[in-house]
Formats: C-alpha cells, structure tokens, sequence
C-alpha cells in the first residue's frame, strides 16, 4: 500500500488523506458504472493509500452508498463521510435506469428534502443500513440554500435551524457516534450563514475553490482559519476542464454548463505555462488546491480503478516552483492565494 499525507480535520483530531475518494460516480453519474468496476475503483483506492471515502444517499438514490459500503466493509482504518438532508422514499415507478437528477440508477426511490431534526437523524440512520457500516465519521448537510433551492430556500434552512436540524447534528457529535459534522455545498455564503449559528467541524465545497475560481479567498476562508473548521474541496477540475484542458477535442465542461469564452481562454493560458514546464494540467489542479492551510483534503471524483491510478500518480506528480510563480506573475492566480511551498 502507498502511503498518502494526512492532515487532521479541525478540532476533532481525526486524519484525513489528503487525496480522498469522491463517490458520485459510483452512482452512475452521468453513465452507468458496474458492479465489478466500482468494488475495482474503491480497492484500488485502499491500494493507493486512500483512506478517506465520501459518498451520499443523492449519488444514485442509495447505490453509491450501497456500492460503497460493500467494497469498504471490513477494510479497516477508513474515514467515511456521507449526507444529510435528502429521504430516499420508495418509488415503483422507477424501472429503468434512465438519467435522473444527473444519475443513471435503477433505484426504485425519489428524494425527499427534510433537513428537520428527525429528517437528519432519519437519513443517518438509512444511510447506516445502505452502507452496512457500523458508523460514519463525518455527515454533510446537502445542497443547503439557494443554488439547489431557490425560492424555498428560506424554508429549508428553517428546517434546519428552527426546525432542529443542526441540534440533531450537535446531538449525534456530542454521543459520539459522529466525529464531526458541516456542509455539503457548491456556495459559500450558506456557509458564512451556517458558521454563525452552528459550530461546523468540516465544510465540503465543491468548485468554489480552484484555479479557474478562487472566491472562496475573500471571505469563506479568513471564517473558516478563526472558526477551527477544516475544508474539503470537491471539484477540483471544475466539472472537467481542468481536468481534460480546452485542445483535447473532448466537450468542455465548466461549473455543470459549457464554459465561457472567458474561462477557455483562461484555462488555455493556464495549460499553455503547464506545457512549458512539461506538467499535467490535471496534477496542478489538484496541488494548487492543497496548498491553502485550511483544505484537509480534496476529493475529486474516481468511478475505474484505471481513474483512481491515474488521480493518485497526478497528485504525486512532482511541480516545480517555477510554474507557480510564472502562473502568479501571469496573473492567473490571485496574489493572496497560497502556492504549494508556502504551505506553513
């Protein structure tokens, strides 16, 4: 077995890999993934020396968890995170495995929001069973506020907030049977709104921080340094530009969409230094991200054994200081964004 750096998650203590295993596409995200190749993605992750694994009852209505779980059990010395905020309620008319909230799963459910304190105690207790694991050590509140809710949002963060769904989370943390708890988001200012009412262990946020995005500077990071609240980043390749670069003749993904003429060019000058110092676009990525004092680990997501090979060695891959200081004297990373060798 490899062995991967770890970094400890906040104020619990636990240790994280700093390359974790993203399990969304063990729910067939966007094309079907079988039995056999997810069980290979996740046991070729324990060989790389993964040993942080994050999944969700969303991912396929309960087959990443299932998947997951099964291909985990036994395995050890493992962090498993999941997600709250979502019931899986039983659902006939689901016969086939058509694409559905960007899944292609035959599970026979529909997701239910309910971030209530019972909702959240609920959904841990059926991901429990789903996994068949004894524990998780980290649940995410999911897609909380307005980018997946928009005019509800108000109400769902009710739920969660007059509505006991963060007291359900406190509860479970301070019983230990979590080690900690947070947000599963794609934005950042719910996370402002959360860390002022709640006392957030850990933040997963997906494409917000990046080299093609790096908001998370102004404010999201500076909250999460003084409230002791580590940070998982989630789409390092913003959806997959970063991931394949703009002159691979592949169809560009930016942030879910197509990107902007502003983002290809971006990113093209982004790949163009990255070629000068002979250096996978996809390996900066992944560095670039990691080298912030608040990110425990990033996440991106592997669904082939063959994927995870290639994610471990681009994440071991050697960059030299040259390229980021060409990259900030290019102005393509802001100045107070911390390059990898700055890291204290």
């Amino acid at each position: 077995m490899t062995t991967i750096d770890t970094r400890t998650m906040g104020r619990t203590g636990l240790a994280l890999t700093t390359l974790g295993f993203g399990a969304a596409s063990l729910g067939n995200l966007y094309k079907p993934v079988d039995d056999a190749a997810a069980h290979g993605a996740v046991a070729a992750a324990l060989a790389a020396g993964i040993r942080y694994f994050d999944t969700a009852p969303h991912y396929g209505r309960g087959l990443s968890e299932r998947r997951l779980g099964d291909a985990l059990r036994g395995a050890g010395d493992v962090v498993v995170s999941t997600k709250v905020g979502r019931l899986m309620v039983p659902d006939d008319s689901v016969t086939d495995d058509r694409e559905r909230d960007g899944f292609r799963s035959a599970m026979p459910f529909r997701a239910v929001y309910d971030y209530t304190h019972d909702g959240i105690l609920r959904s841990h207790e059926a991901s429990l069973h789903r996994l068949g694991l004894a524990k998780v050590d980290i649940l995410f509140v999911h897609d909380i506020g307005g980018l997946t809710h928009g005019d509800a949002a108000a109400h769902y963060w009710a739920q969660l907030t007059d509505g006991g769904g963060f007291r359900a989370l406190e509860r479970l943390r301070h019983e230990g049977v979590i080690r900690g708890f947070g947000l599963g988001v794609n934005e950042v200012e719910v996370c402002l709104d959360a860390m002022r009412v709640a006392e957030l262990d850990v933040i997963l946020l997906a494409g917000r921080y990046s080299l093609l995005d790096q908001q998370a500077l102004d404010a999201f990071f500076p909250a999460c340094i003084a409230a002791r609240t580590a940070v998982v980043i989630g789409g390092p390749y913003n959806s997959g530009i970063l991931a394949t670069g703009v002159r691979s003749g592949r169809p560009l993904h930016y942030d879910y969409a197509a990107p902007s003429a502003e983002v290809v060019e971006r990113t093209a000058r982004i790949e163009a230094i990255a070629d000068t110092h002979g250096i996978p676009l996809p390996a900066a990525a992944l560095a670039f991200v990691l080298a912030h004092p608040a990110v425990a680990s990033v996440i991106p997501g592997m669904g082939s054994a063959a994927r995870v090979e290639a994610t471990a060695a681009l994440a071991a891959h050697p960059i030299p200081a040259g390229f980021w200081s060409d990259l900030r004297a290019s102005g393509l990373v802001r100045a107070e964004a911390p390059l990898p060798g700055e890291l204290a």
